[in-house]
């Protein structure tokens, strides 16, 4: 038994026991609906109306009672909709996210202004970690979206949408010979220098790292940290050449040269992600299209429909991702974010 059949037949109903009026009013095909009827006839065991040739005369005994219970069950199916209508279109509650520091230093901010100003009634929660902190947040439930690189598999239980590429840069004091004109960017020269970096998964799964090893050469990590600000500052004490990520780069320079390195790694992709059982409210989606402004809330639903991630691989096939870059604005976060962890 469908929903869809017991409409037709309200409809039905309603239009005089005129299938022709019932379907112009569905804006469906007499047929289409005459088949239903006869469907639901058959699952039920009796019939639903007394019929003169093809027409129907009235309903039978059991066609008024199956109308009654029809009308209470169409009714409640209203009252969900509009529970649904208005749980998703609340204009207060909270969004908590789980993210890096890069994203939440370098990426989030505008973000975070703007879908402020369209909701200034939604406390926002952001929780900074790595990869491996933000899974254990996600499984804890204690975040609705997570934003992170890569570590798919850190994520099975979620959605996850992708939202742009960015490449790494190398970082340097401006006397340092890879940051002078012309100098010669390749791993081969950075495997000479000691190197400070991002933090490795603890599995030791490392893009960076495979980069090297695919050469035979073994980069010497001298320094890790998940906070770029941080590998800066220890760039600048002459510990080693950083190696971040595109977007945290400094706009009004910091006294070191980021130097372009583009194919010197493999580019990596950022994408947003949230539960399966998730119930999206608009504010949600809307943050989603803020982040990334090719997932309008259509693309969206449709990603959550899937069943696999691979289906939602192939869903974006073709989709050209943008490219973060260099100077991207930075904003004082704690403004906006009601807990920064």
């Amino acid at each position: 038994m469908k929903l869809r059949q017991l409409e037709y037949l309200l409809a039905i109903v309603d239009n005089g026991l005129n299938i022709t009026a019932a379907a112009e009013k569905l804006y469906t095909s007499q047929p289409g609906v005459s088949k239903q009827i006869k469907l639901l006839e058959d699952e039920l065991g009796f019939t639903l109306f007394s019929r003169k040739g093809k027409t129907l005369g009235a309903l039978t005994a059991e066609g008024h009672e199956v109308v009654d219970r029809a009308r209470r069950v169409m009714q409640e199916v209203q009252s969900i909709r509009t529970l649904s209508d208005r749980v998703y279109h609340q204009q207060q509650g909270s969004l908590s996210i789980g993210t890096t520091h890069t994203q939440a230093r370098y990426v989030l901010p505008p973000v975070i202004r703007e879908f402020r100003e369209q909701y200034p009634n939604v406390a926002l929660n952001l929780h900074q970690g790595t990869s491996e902190q933000i899974a254990r947040m996600v499984e804890d439930k204690q975040v609705d979206f997570a934003i992170a690189t890569g570590s798919h598999r850190l994520f099975p239980s979620l959605v996850m949408l992708p939202c742009y590429d960015w490449d790494r840069v190398i970082i340097a004091p401006h006397d340092h010979e890879l940051a002078a004109d012309g100098a010669e960017i390749s791993l081969e020269s950075l495997s000479r220098f000691p190197l400070v970096t991002y933090v490795f998964s603890y599995d030791g799964e490392s893009s960076l790292k495979k980069a090297f090893t695919d050469q035979g050469l073994v980069p010497e990590v001298v320094f890790t940290a998940r906070d770029a600000d941080v590998i800066k500052t220890y760039v600048k004490m002459g510990m080693g050449v950083g190696v971040i990520a595109s977007m945290a780069q400094d706009c009004e320079g910091s006294g070191l040269r980021a130097v372009e390195a583009p194919g010197l790694f493999p580019r990596s992709t950022t994408w947003i992600g949230f539960r399966r059982d998730a119930v999206l409210t608009k504010y949600m989606v809307d943050f989603i299209e803020l982040f990334a402004p090719h997932l309008d809330q259509a693309r969206v639903r449709e990603a959550a429909q899937l069943p696999e991630q691979a289906d939602i691989q192939r869903l974006f096939q073709g989709v050209e991702l943008p490219l973060k870059g260099r100077c991207a604005e930075v904003v004082d976060i704690s403004v906006y974010a009601e807990s920064v962890v």
